[in-house]
């Protein structure tokens, strides 16, 4: 805990036996009260590692429900387990386990309710290996984002993300996608709900291990993106309802 507040980490889980022990164990467990680990049905033993490193919390999805599908399960389970402060963080080790204390600290002293660890931020994506055509995607859709969203972040597309329990009584992660355009549709949830969200600089990893998605995918996700923030401004704008805004 940091100021009384409790802090769950959820790790949304695929095929990730060969990292998952190294993500574990640098976890800050003097302030971290609990981890939650969702499997959406790996081809590994992902879960038989989760129980053998001591994770208390591992949900097993039978069929694979995407990457937004795992996160639902991520954070409804921290909600259960009555967190003040859910960090979701990769198991593939893409990101370190060692910025959860700052990540944490901002919320507990209420200087954000929400914290995104950037890779864009200094140098840490094309010195970590990110591909260059993913870095030059990223940049201008962040651009094409900052304007409809009126915001300035540096990126929207990073996997490590945290929240304050507040922001999910705003809004409704079940009418999101999922699939990967879940992290984006969730990011203007949090603004359209008049939340703020803080950045910090995070280094990050590109290895074999590490979980990606092809250049399809890809491409499919960057419409998907350009679609969220064009809803966005439209429900701003009072031009059209769209059920990812509807709690709000």
């Amino acid at each position: 805990m940091i100021n009384g507040k409790k802090i769950v980490i959820v790790l949304p889980a695929y095929n990730a036996a060969l990292t998952l022990k190294q993500t574990y164990d640098e976890i800050p467990f003097d302030i971290v009260d609990d981890v939650v680990l969702v499997d959406d049905a790996s081809k590994d033993n992902t879960v038989e590692t989760a129980k053998q490193i001591g994770i208390k919390h591992v949900i097993k999805h039978e069929k694979n429900r995407g990457y937004g599908g795992n996160q639902k399960s991520c954070y409804t389970k921290a909600l259960e387990l009555n967190a003040d402060i859910i960090i979701m963080l990769h198991p593939d080790y893409q990101y370190t386990p060692k910025l959860i204390a700052p990540i944490a600290g901002i919320i507990a002293n209420d200087l954000y309710p929400a914290v995104y660890a950037s890779r864009i931020l200094g140098k840490g994506a094309l010195k970590g290996g990110m591909p260059i055509y993913k870095y030059i995607a990223n940049r201008c859709l962040t651009l094409f984002q900052n304007i409809l969203i009126s915001q300035k972040l540096s990126e929207y597309h990073t996997g490590y993300r945290a929240f304050s329990k507040e922001i999910f009584s705003k809004i409704d992660i079940e009418a999101n996608s999922d699939d990967f355009i879940f992290d984006n549709q969730m990011t203007a949830q949090v603004f359209m709900a008049g939340f703020e969200i803080g950045e910090l600089t995070c280094p990050t990893k590109y290895f074999e291990e590490a979980s990606s998605i092809n250049f399809k995918r890809s491409s499919i996700y960057g419409l998907g993106v350009l679609w969220v923030s064009i809803q966005y401004r439209l429900q701003k704008w009072g031009l059209g309802k769209y059920k990812i805004f509807k709690a709000i």
